[in-house]
This record gives C-alpha cells, sequence and structure tokens, in this order.
C-alpha cells in the first residue's frame, strides 16, 4: 500500500465504502448482524495474517501487543461494526453513511485530547457544520408520521457506532506510534473483532444458521476482501501518513456516494431538508479535513492530526 499515491488511497477508500453501505443490507436481510460481522472481520483478518506470514512478515507479539490489538479490534472491526449492521436495519443505508460525517471531528477531539493535538477555529467550525448536516439529514426520517421510532432508533445506533469506531481508530494510530506494524496489528486486530462479535452472538442468541442466498454470500466475500482487507489496509496507511483526523477526508465523498447509491437501489427519496444537511456535511467535512490532509503528520507521533 505504500507503493500508492495518496490521490488512490483515498479513491480506494471511497470506492469501496462507498458501495459497502449498501452491500451490507444484503448481510442483514434475514440473518443476525452479529453473526455477518463475525464472518466478515473473520475471514478478513485470516487473509491479512496470511498474507503477512506469505511477505514473510514476523508474527510473534507479546502479550502487551496483543492487548492493543484487541482494543483496537473489538472497537473498530468488532462492536462498531455490529451497531452499524443493526442501524441499517432502521434506516436507509446512505443516512448511516452521511451518520459518519461526524467522525473526523471526533477523531480530532480524540487526537487533542490523547496525543496533544492542537485544534483549531477552522476544524471546529467545520465540525460543528457537519454535525449540523447529519441533524438535517436524519430529521425528515425521525419527524415522519410513521416510522419516526425506527428512525431514532436508527440514528441512535449509527451514533454509538461512529463513538465505538473513533476509540479504535484512535488505537490504531496510537499502535504505529508505538512502532506495531500496521499488516499484523490490521490482522489480528480483525480475528478479535470477530471474537467479539461472535461473542456478542452467543450472549444475544442469536443462533449460527448460515442463509442459502448466493446474494448473501456475494456480500460478504466483498465487504471481507475489498471493504475491510484492500479498504483498511489503504485507511491505514492514510492515517499513518497523515493522523487520525485528516484521514477521515474519506469521509467527505464516501456519504455522498453512498447516499447515490442509496437512491438508485434502495428507493430512498431525500428530501429538500436531506440535500442541504448533505451539503452541511460535505462542506463541513472539507473545511475540517482537506488542507490538513495535504501534509503529512509529525513523524514523532499525530500531534498534527487535526491542524
Amino acid at each position: 500500500m505504500r507503493r500508492l499515491k495518496t490521490w488512490q488511497l483515498f479513491a480506494v477508500c471511497v470506492l469501496a465504502w462507498g458501495t459497502t453501505w449498501h452491500a451490507i443490507t444484503f448481510q442483514v436481510d434475514g440473518v443476525p448482524a452479529e453473526l455477518g460481522v463475525a464472518l466478515r472481520f473473520g475471514l478478513s483478518g485470516a487473509t491479512v495474517l496470511a498474507l503477512c506470514r506469505w511477505r514473510g512478515l514476523s508474527l510473534a507479539f507479546s502479550r502487551a501487543d496483543h492487548a492493543l490489538f484487541a482494543l483496537q479490534g473489538v472497537f473498530l472491526y468488532g462492536v462498531a461494526y455490529v451497531c452499524l449492521y443493526h442501524a441499517e436495519r432502521f434506516v436507509p443505508s446512505g443516512l448511516v453513511a452521511v451518520g459518519y460525517s461526524a467522525a473526523p471531528l471526533l477523531s480530532g477531539i480524540g487526537a487533542a485530547l490523547l496525543f496533544g493535538t492542537a485544534l483549531s477555529g477552522r476544524f471546529l467550525a467545520g465540525g460543528a457544520l457537519a454535525l449540523a448536516g447529519v441533524a438535517l439529514i436524519f430529521w425528515p426520517e425521525i419527524t415522519r408520521p410513521t416510522g419516526g421510532g425506527r428512525a431514532t432508533l436508527g440514528a441512535s445506533l449509527t451514533v454509538l457506532s461512529v463513538l465505538l469506531s473513533t476509540i479504535g481508530s484512535l488505537t490504531a494510530s496510537r499502535n504505529r506510534h508505538r512502532g506495531l506494524p500496521l499488516l499484523p496489528a490490521m490482522g489480528f486486530g480483525m480475528v478479535y473483532g470477530a471474537l467479539a462479535a461472535a461473542a456478542i452472538a452467543v450472549a444475544l442468541g442469536s443462533g449460527a444458521a448460515l442463509p442459502g442466498t448466493s446474494r448473501w454470500w456475494i456480500a460478504l466475500a466483498y465487504l471481507a476482501f475489498v471493504g475491510s482487507v484492500l479498504a483498511f489496509a489503504c485507511f491505514l496507511t492514510l492515517q499513518d501518513r497523515f493522523g487520525p483526523g485528516p484521514a477521515g477526508t474519506v469521509g467527505v465523498m464516501t456519504p455522498l456516494l453512498a447516499l447515490v447509491v442509496s437512491i438508485g437501489f434502495e428507493g430512498f427519496r431525500p428530501t429538500a431538508l436531506t440535500a442541504a444537511g448533505a451539503v452541511l456535511a460535505f462542506i463541513g467535512n472539507a473545511l475540517m479535513l482537506m488542507p490538513a490532509a495535504l501534509r503529512p503528520a509529525d513523524r514523532a507521533g499525530p500531534a498534527r492530526a487535526a491542524e
């Protein structure tokens, strides 16, 4: 991934994650969300670790390192995605994607608290715009005469998913700062995330009945190899180059593509308020992150992540 140019890394992330939101809708069609997440990241993690072995990378790590891998994986790949999958049971996938427009602001604030990152007025203003945009986008769904309760639940699960994934993203950044290699950390993290999702499935009594539809398995393969292995490798490479805040610039274009996919394939019909919210979210994210993404973060650590 390090051989790819920055724009290529961004393009892969946007195209992959802009379409995986819709692919997730096939995973929650009559199948427990926890099962889909466990299989997705179990398959992805095994693939990444096999790739590490093929490339001759060491997979021997201390218990302390594995604890950090588990912390990264449980939040970034496990419980966050369980919440995300459940959110898509109640609201269109494009709306959940736009909800993730708040992730760069939360990552920036987290980096400020944990790493001492300075937050500029421009960054905070952009974050406020993005949050306002997300609120506008969900508002028509929440206030509908019918289905408002489902939309509220979907929005709440989206917010929870964003919070959990932010913790995982910041942990991944800290792991890289500690010198832990990207691919092994990603592979082991995905395996731990899969185990966390499986544990949730057992706790909830979700069962382990596998679906017989071909589209479920095709969606699983796409999510595991394109949406997880390829996209996360590109994203974590971007985060390694620029820090946890600017890497979230991927969130500027991804939600817009996801909305287009939702309109085309899920029958979602946005209102004027939804369109206004999408514009605000786009402007807010661009204001927060695009200028900062043009220069690499300080090699001593992610201290400049949200400048």
